[in-house]
């Protein structure tokens, strides 16, 4: 995956370029023909500031594949699969049961954008009596995709469901697959976030109704904080501030989704660190920004002490046995991690390999992993659409392992808790550019986007949604191996 995302990078840097060169030519001609009296001087840059607008408008969205390529999913043999008529009034069984133990829903269709599907987003109405919800897709999209469904199961049964594209087309066959999953809240959950913040992003609506939860953090997430430094600080204190901050965070925020900080630790890795430590399991590697070599600083709140506090040093087998440790203490039935081959980011996916490590390590075996994606290799604005609405499947062209989904429904409520919660972490709270307030003045007038006015940081439109999403692995039965 990683190599992937190195290719498609390189692809689009490379199609920018060659963008570049073509706007080049053109406003050069322009200023050739203002030089010799042809045009009026002021095309040249009017020309400037058209382009800026275009490219800020339609061309800013960081989309590594093409649209018009098919998501690839399986799914397990076991759940259920439903052919599905797609008609201009409801979807329609066609005479086979949904049974009542399935909740989560997820239906296999094909999209296509018209021709104002290239200029504005194109998304999917989905439709009751009692309510509807919206999922948005790639501008120009043409290809297989996944909706989800989660939510409208009664209203399926009773032939009382419509899904109706809007600048799109939603055509056949489609496949309605169905996954009955097991009432994780009521489990001893464990939550792995890489850095303060991944927690409440992926998993605040499970947590917060879990019978009980365990919060664990793996870094202080200290670094890039050109913010602070305007305090007045070096670059190394600035750093410690923010690992300070984000580490208060990953212990207070979660009380108000009703953990105690009891079952909250901060283990005071530092950010970027995990891939090097991996590769050099008995190597020390400390702050990047900080300089700092002593995870123990932000470890004093820690309800028990761990194999790390021994010498304070930030190693990969430090941190596998602090995670052994955790799991024996407190007991998960399951565990919820990131995607290692979904989410992309250098932590999300060192951390995963950390639990899968510590997991066959320990005395206490979790029975189900739970894996989400705060990242995504190929879409930097999925999930796609403005928040409070639904949550489509995520851009899977490679194909990933089959694993069945779980997705929870928010409440109303619980969504603005969560946006509540996002605005209590300090990293999401940083005033954005004046490029980017343009290019989202630019996107709303223009295309007709939206944000939310929880919050400016993109993660408020993300995050806050209709559905939480999971890939469910049973580890009893998928035990991880070595």
């Amino acid at each position: 995956m990683s190599a992937r995302k190195q290719r498609l990078l390189k692809q689009h840097r490379r199609n920018k370029r060659v963008a570049l060169g073509i706007v080049a030519l053109f406003l050069l001609a322009l200023l050739g023909g203002s030089f010799a009296h042809l045009l009026p001087w002021w095309l040249v840059p009017l020309a400037v500031i058209g382009v800026w607008v275009i490219h800020e408008a339609w061309f800013a969205d960081h989309l590594f594949y093409a649209p018009h390529d098919d998501y690839r999913y399986d799914f397990p043999e076991a759940c259920i699969r439903l052919p599905v008529e797609i008609t201009s009034d409801a979807l329609r069984l066609n005479g086979h049961e949904l049974s009542a133990d399935i909740q989560t829903l997820i239906l296999e269709c094909e999209v296509k954008a018209a021709f104002w599907g290239r200029l504005f987003d194109p998304y999917v109405v989905i439709r009751t009596d009692s309510g509807e919800d919206r999922q948005d897709f790639e501008r120009g999209v043409k290809g297989r995709r996944y909706l989800n469904l989660s939510g409208f199961a009664e209203a399926l049964r009773e032939g009382n469901l419509q899904v109706r594209g809007r600048f799109c087309r939603v055509v056949g066959p489609a496949t309605l697959y169905g996954f009955s999953n097991s009432d994780y809240a009521s489990k001893r959950v464990m939550v792995i976030a890489p850095h303060a913040d991944d927690a409440e992003l992926a998993a605040f609506g499970l947590y917060s109704r879990c019978a009980e939860t365990s919060i664990v953090t793996l870094t202080q997430g200290e670094i890039e904080a050109e913010h602070y430094e305007r305090l007045g600080l070096s670059t190394a204190e600035a750093a410690r501030l923010k690992g300070r901050l984000r580490m208060w965070d990953s212990l207070a925020v979660p009380l108000w989704g009703g953990v105690p900080m009891t079952h909250c630790v901060q283990l005071g890795y530092f950010c970027l660190q995990l891939p090097a430590m991996h590769a050099a399991p008995d190597q020390a590697f400390g702050s990047r920004d900080s300089g700092d070599m002593d995870i123990r600083p932000v470890r004093h709140f820690n309800p028990l002490r761990l194999p790390g506090d021994i010498d304070g040093q930030p190693s990969w087998n430090n941190l596998t046995a602090d995670l052994v440790a955790l799991i024996e203490h407190f007991q998960p039935d399951v565990m919820v991690f990131p995607h290692p081959q979904l989410d992309p980011h250098a932590d999300h996916v060192q951390a995963a390999g950390a639990v899968e490590e510590a997991i066959r390590q320990s005395a206490w075996q979790p029975q189900t992993a739970l894996l989400y994606a705060n990242h995504l290799h190929d879409n930097d604005r999925w999930p796609m659409g403005p928040a409070g609405s639904g949550i489509a499947l995520p851009p899977a062209i490679e194909p990933l392992p089959a694993l069945p989904v779980w997705s929870p429904v928010l409440s109303t409520q619980t969504q603005i808790d969560k946006a509540m919660a996002l605005g209590m972490q300090h990293d999401l709270l940083i005033p954005l550019p004046l490029k980017k307030r343009l290019r989202r003045l630019l996107q709303s007038v223009l295309t007709g986007r939206r944000w939310p006015a929880t919050g400016e940081d993109e993660f408020f439109r993300k995050a806050v949604r209709r559905h939480e999403l999971f890939f469910v692995k049973d580890l009893r039965r998928e035990p991880i191996r070595d």
